[in-house]
Formats: structure tokens, sequence, C-alpha cells
């Protein structure tokens, strides 16, 4: 037996990624793609799999620490198993992806509407609250180029303490904020008599404050901690509602003969699922290259559009723990049975926690579909960087005029947001027409 190192995989040309857990200890023994430690990125968690069969002899990292593609974690002695190379797992059985709105991410996210809630019971307040207006909305607090740079572990650490990470300066690499910088703030302003500067209650844009409402008066309660996914997602998709200015525009899509093709299409291959996610991608393909300001970025100065040529599609999923978006890439270059293995393995690997940043990376446009659930029509958050994200939900017969006589259509909802920055009304309306056009003609997808 020998002693062999277990090391940090692809993660799509991250560095820095912090280690929040530790998932086994010295002595402990591992099978092959049993979870070492957890990371955590500004898009998602993963985690570091064992590559061999052993024992666990020796950690090279804490929590804490930083790691990139190729660190070292742990030392494993091999003892007869395979490694993760030589382990060839049986294909997974297509599954059709089951997406919902988001957010992003993770990368991409299906967003809906943040529910309605009851305002709060009016508090006695100072004379001198009551004179600012009640909501005063700072653009500068959401502008990436001055909020503050850290991960949204050191985030979370800063709110637990009540820190505001503005009135800190980072001593990471290109000056991330790292715990030890809030933990050496509060020191400095605790021995120093001082008082550390807070978070605003309304999350730094002068909101109101958050009620704060003991629901057990009312009646049995239950509390359930948020999942790590979706407190990632909740602070990007809070960002994208914050910052982006949403407009949504509504289409139908006549999919009767798209239908008929699509179950003609699986009766011929059934060893693969066809879903009509397959066809809404290319038909996304098809739109970005008509309308290449949608498949485009705003820089981080917010002056300039990057318009990219390739065509890398996000499709979100609905897992247990909360919304992923994962990416499948060059859409363009691969046809129906391609994308629709493709869906299916990529949908299986995000319900399994085995996606990687690298795969939620890199989105140019995304899809969220409701089909499989129900709903008429809903707003998707845009998924930032993108400008654009589609919305699908369930179709259903109606009749249509046909110029003769009403005759039963398969009609599919389709909601468009973008960001109105980028893109004008006319400009979205015009894409949405085409991309309904492409889906009620599947011919044109070959043009």
């Amino acid at each position: 037996m020998s002693v062999k190192e277990a090391r940090v995989p692809d993660i799509g040309g991250f560095a820095d990624i912090p280690v929040i857990e530790i998932l086994v200890a010295v002595g402990d023994r591992v099978k092959v793609d049993q979870g070492l430690v957890t990371l955590e990125s500004d898009k998602a968690t993963m985690e570091v799999p064992a590559p061999y069969t052993g024992i666990v002899r020796e950690l090279k990292v804490k929590l804490g620490d930083t790691v990139a593609e190729g660190s070292v974690v742990a030392l494993i002695e091999q003892e007869g198993g395979l490694t993760v190379e030589e382990t060839a797992e049986p294909e997974p059985e297509p599954v059709a992806a089951a997406p919902v709105p988001a957010a992003p991410a993770p990368e991409a996210t299906p967003a809906a509407p943040a529910p309605a809630t009851s305002a709060p019971a009016p508090a006695a307040s100072t004379p001198a609250a009551t004179q600012s207006p009640p909501v005063s909305f700072d653009s500068a607090r959401v502008d990436p180029a001055k909020v503050a740079y850290a991960s949204p572990a050191v985030r979370l650490f800063a709110r637990e303490l009540g820190v505001d990470l503005d009135k800190l300066a980072g001593t990471g690499r290109n000056g991330r904020i790292l715990k030890e910088d809030v933990q050496r703030f509060v020191k400095s302003a605790l021995a120093g008599g001082g008082t550390v500067p807070v978070v605003s209650a309304g999350g730094g844009l002068n909101l109101l404050p958050w009620p704060k409402v003991d629901f057990a008066r009312f009646g049995e309660v239950e509390t359930q901690p948020l999942s790590r996914i979706k407190k990632i997602s909740g602070a990007n998709l809070a960002r994208n509602w914050a910052m982006i200015p949403h407009v949504t525009q509504f289409e139908q899509a006549d999919i009767t003969e798209m239908e008929a093709f699509r179950k003609r299409l699986g009766e011929e291959n059934k060893e693969v699922k066809i879903t009509p996610l397959v066809f809404m991608i290319k038909a996304a393909v098809a739109a970005l290259q008509a309308f290449p300001t949608f498949n485009a970025s705003l820089d981080d100065s917010g002056e300039n559009l990057v318009l990219k040529k390739y065509f890398h599609i996000g499709i979100a999923v609905d897992t247990p723990d909360g919304l992923v978006v994962p990416v499948i890439r060059d859409c363009e270059r691969k046809g129906l049975l391609q994308l629709a293995g493709e869906l299916a393995e990529i949908s299986k690997k995000a319900r399994d926690k085995k996606l990687g940043p690298a795969e939620m990376s890199g989105g140019c446009f995304s899809i969220s579909s409701l089909g499989g659930i129900g709903g008429t029509a809903f707003t998707p958050i845009v998924n930032a960087p993108e400008v654009a994200i589609l919305g699908v939900s369930r179709s259903s017969m109606q009749p249509v005029w046909n110029g003769k006589e009403f005759t039963p259509r398969l009609m599919l909802p389709l909601s468009l947001s973008y960001d109105h920055r980028v893109i004008d009304g006319a400009l979205a309306a015009r894409f949405a027409a085409f991309y309904a056009r492409q889906l009620s003609d599947i011919r044109r997808l070959l043009l």
C-alpha cells in the first residue's frame, strides 16, 4: 500500500476558494468519491472527493484555508480501491430537468418575485425618525465597483457580528476581505473603546427594518435553517433585483408541430429522453445569433458591452437543497440528441450535488422552465452578468383563428425578462416573437 495525494480537481479556474468544512479526520477509512472537504466559491459549494479508497493519514488543510485547482488537501494510504479515473460508473438513466426559476447561483437561477408580506405593526418612533422618507435607495451601496469584496462566508460572519464591510480594508488577494480582517477590526474597535460600524437594518439601502415577529405567539411553529445554496443564491438574487432594471415581455409559441415531432423522435430514440427543453435550447441559440445584444454582458465599469461569440445556455434545475443553474456549452455545435443526453446528465449531477463551479459558470443566456409544474406566466430574475432570461410555463390547448375557423393548437407561454439598460422594449418584443417562430416551425432551426 502506498500513500498518495488527494488534490482539488478542476474548479473552473477559480483561486483562493475557502475551505468551510472538514468532512473526515486522520485515521478515517474513505471510499472513492467520498467527500473530504467542502469548498465555497461566490457561485456554489462543492466537495473535494477522495480519488482513492484507503485511510486518511494526514490532512493538509484546515478550516479557513484557501485552495485552488491542484492543491493537496489530504494524504491517503491506498488500500486496493480503484481511483476515480479507474472507476467506470454506468451511464445514469436520463431524467428530465424540472427547473424552477431563480437565480443565480448557480449559472442559472430561476427567479420568482418575492412574496408579499404584511406590513409591520406601527411602532413608536422619535420625531426625527419620522422626518426621513420611508425608503431611500442609495445606488452606491449596490454598485459592483464600490461593494466590499468578500466571500459569502465572510459576509455572513460580518453580519453575525454586525460589522459593515464597507469600513474594512481587505488584506487578501486583490483586496478581498478575509475573516481575519473582520476579527482584527472588531478587536481593534473593542480595544479602543469605540463602536463597531454596523450594517443598517435595511441591508444597507436605508429601507424599513425587517419586521421582528414572535410567530410562536400565534400558534405552533418550526424553524428550519436555509440550505447553503439558498443562502448564496438569495444574496445573488437580491443584488440582481436591486441593480438590474427588470422588464418582462410575454409571448406565446404554437408548439403543436414541435410536440408531434418530439414524440416521434422519442419513439425512434428510446435510449435518451427528449424533452421540450432541448428544442428551446436550439431556439435560444438561433435567437441569440439573430440578436447579438442578448448574447452580451456589461463589463465591470458598466460603460461597455461585451459581445460573446460562443453560445453557452444555463438551465435552472430544481434540487432538494435549492435552485442551481448548470451551463451546457457550445450549444450551437450540438444536435437535439446530444443536447438531450447532456441535459439529462447535468440535471442528475445537480441533484446529486456533484456540480463543480466550472459547470455553473460562463453562461450567456438562461432558461427557467416551470412547464412540468404549471402556471401561465411569471417574472424570472436576470442571472447577472447575463442580460436576459427566458421563463417557460405550462403549455395548453387553445382555440386559434386560422383565417377561416378556430382550430385547437398547443400554445406555450413564454416570459422574457431583460436588463433595460442594455435592451429596449422593441428589441425584446422582436426577440420574443422570433423565438416563438422558431418553436412554431422547427424547420427554421435548420436555417
